[in-house]
Parts: C-alpha cells; structure tokens; sequence
C-alpha cells in the first residue's frame, strides 16, 4: 500500500465557527505531527517514515482509525510540532499546559491504536495460526483473551486471532460515544481512564509478542528502528500517566527501564 499523506485523528466537534480538538499526522511536505516520526533510541535524528510509508513492506492490518475532520486546536498543533521537532519524545508526550487531560489521552489512544495497527500489518504474513498459536511473549507469558461481553470467559487463542479480536474491541470503543465523545460540552464517562488504561495494556502486550515472537523479522524488513521508535513513545506515554501496571511490563522490564531512565 502507498500513500502519500498519514493523517489520524481523533477530536471534538463543536458549532463551525469557533470549533477545537486535537490532531495527530503527518504529511509529504515535512510537518511532522505526533505519530509519524522515527527518532531512533539514543540518537537525536528524526526522520519523516512510519515503518516504510509508501513502501511494499508496509500492510495495514485494518484501515486506519480516523474521525471525522474538523477545526483543530492551533495550539496543540503547534506544541506537537515543536516538542517532536526538537526530538524529544518525553516533552512531546507531555500534557500541554491547560489542555484537558482526557482529551489528550483520547487523541493519543488512537495515534498508538494506529501505530500498533500499522506495525502489526508488517507481520501478518508471518505470524500465523502455525508460527503462533497462542498469544505469547516468550515462554513465560501468555495473553487470553476475553472482552466481558461476548467472550466472558478467558480463551486460549492463537497471536493472530487474540490481535484481531483486540482490534475490533479497540474499535468498539473509539467508536462508542458514551466512552469517547464526539461533541463538545459531553463529558467522558467517569470509567473513561479505566477503558484507557485497559486499551493501553492490551495494545502492550501486541508489541511484547512481536518483539519476543517476530523481531528477527523486523530486523530483516529493516524496520527495528521504527519499532524501537514508535515503542519509545508508547512507553514513555503510558509511564507518563502510568497506565499500566508494572507487574504488566515484565515480559520487556529491561528494555523499558533502559527507555525511561534515558528518555
């Protein structure tokens, strides 16, 4: 798949004139927006890709997540093009000052729902119901899957499977009104932070499955440094606003560790 623009987005609508929200992007003129950079791990160079953008490694495992477009918040725009244009993620993933804080957990809940989306695509054809038949990272953890509504009690299923169901749960959320609302002046659920939280945990595990189960992979697609770009982001965000438990980290402890004692 090519393409020659990036754009995710997640905001609030309000009347025409005078409308806000947050954005997330990238384009092929060089602005760099929250999700589109590659800042490789203990260097400063930035670098305008996602995990081959336009090229014939890049696959999407579903079609990207996007709402609908909008007059977007100048300010934020411009927070997020400066703190990721000077390099530094742990600036960029902090909460602008007087920004609402769920709204930017919103935004970024999609922008990592479709980093992991697009980083996934790259495997689909070698993680497999034969390479992987379970959701594992490494021999001593393995992921069940159960979203409390249709799948009550947790079941044993294969990496592929567990991940769709996760994208489609995921989904289901974003896509939910009650829990992410679309117009200015409703507020999010009182659980809102809890259904984050719950997002970011089991989008955590897809990244600890691939850097356990397909990383030689990614490293012979050349892709490693985007993963360890977009991983860098995603843990410093959710150590940011500890959204997850740490006893929820152990399958890669070391390797975030070594990325939030850096930054």
């Amino acid at each position: 798949m090519t393409a020659p623009c990036l754009f995710l987005s997640w905001h609030a609508e309000r009347e025409k004139e005078g409308g806000r929200g947050i954005e997330i992007g990238a384009n092929n003129s060089g602005s760099l927006l929250l999700c589109s950079v590659s800042l490789l791990i203990g260097e400063g160079e930035i670098k305008m890709s996602l995990f081959g953008l336009g090229s014939k490694n890049q696959k999407t495992f579903r079609p990207k997540k996007n709402a609908p477009t909008g007059n977007k918040g100048v300010q934020l725009k411009k927070h997020i093009d400066a703190t990721l244009g000077s390099g530094n993620l742990r600036d960029a993933v902090r909460l602008p000052p007087g920004e609402d804080l769920n709204e930017w957990l919103a935004v970024n809940t999609v922008d990592f729902f479709n980093q992991v989306n697009i980083m996934y695509g790259t495997l689909m054809e070698f993680c497999t119901p034969a390479t992987c038949p379970t959701m594992s990272a490494g021999p001593k953890f393995e992921y069940r899957w159960a979203d409390g509504v249709q799948i009550k009690k947790p079941i044993e299923v294969s990496a592929p499977k567990y991940v769709e169901y996760l994208m489609d749960w995921i989904e289901a959320q974003l896509d939910d009104e009650s829990i992410f609302p679309q117009k200015i002046g409703t507020p999010f659920p009182q659980n809102f932070h809890e259904v984050v939280k719950t997002i970011f945990k089991r989008l955590f595990r897809v990244y600890a499955h691939i850097y356990h189960s397909h990383f030689q992979k990614i490293v012979s697609l050349k892709e490693e440094a985007h993963l360890n770009t977009c991983f860098k982001h995603f843990t410093l965000f959710t150590w940011e606003f500890k959204l997850i438990d740490k006893a929820e980290l152990a399958p890669l402890i070391d390797l975030i560790e070594s990325i939030v004692s850096v930054g």
